[in-house]
């Protein structure tokens, strides 16, 4: 088992100090093997999933492997219309009603922030990586990355509300043995929260909230 602590940095880190979850921390080999083989769909019983609920997604924050195919169920009474366009994987579900689904495949490394077009408040991100080697810090800040061989690995992080110049400054080469396998602790500067964005148009939102009824479009 790799271990590490989380500990949060900066003047936004002030208010959210007790909780330090959604930190992701993964680890690439370094030793020449191959990336992770690509998943499909007959490879899980059960497909992961990102649930519209009470207007939020969850979980908010979702690490698959590359080529997973996530399941965006809608559990709200009402309709919603879920799209990325930035980085990672670019998709738009366009608007669909409470009890239906759509299905995403992230065929490709890297990160998708994924908003709803109808609710500008909800908001999720998608994290494919090429590596099962990876752990999402829970409130306590603690990280926990189970079967790891021994080997050299060069460790990434992200969070949500670090910029990423100061993330890449987080990237560094590790060994995992048996006589070393902790991370220490990785501080984590919070110097970009999350700021109001677009609709799936680049525009401003123009009836925040508003919700669709479930028997027709509006």
């Amino acid at each position: 088992m790799v271990t590490g602590q989380v500990q949060l940095v900066g003047d936004h880190a002030k208010s959210t100090r007790k909780n330090r979850s959604n930190v992701v921390v993964w680890l690439n080999s370094a030793n020449g093997m191959p990336p992770v083989r690509p998943v499909s769909e007959s490879d899980t019983a059960r497909l992961p999933r990102l649930v519209q609920r009470d207007k939020r997604f969850d979980p908010h924050i979702l690490v698959v492997p590359v080529g997973s195919a996530v399941e965006f169920p809608n559990h709200d009474p009402f309709f919603h219309n879920v799209f990325s366009l930035f980085e990672g994987k670019r998709f738009d579900l366009g608007l669909y009603e409470a009890g239906t689904t759509r299905l995403v495949h992230f065929d490709r490394a890297g990160v998708s922030y994924i908003f709803c077009n109808i609710h500008p408040d909800m908001s999720a991100v998608v994290i494919a990586l090429r590596t099962p080697y990876y752990a999402i810090s829970d409130a306590s800040g603690k990280i926990n990355i189970s079967n790891v061989p021994n080997g050299r690995y060069e460790m990434e992080v992200w969070a949500e509300g670090t910029s990423p110049d100061n993330l890449k400054t987080l990237t560094r080469a590790v060994n995992v043995s048996d006589s070393e396998h902790s991370l220490g602790t990785i501080r984590v500067i919070e110097d970009a929260p999350p700021a109001p964005h677009k609709n799936k148009y680049g525009r401003d939102y123009d009836t925040p909230g508003t919700d669709y009824p479930p028997t027709a479009p509006h």
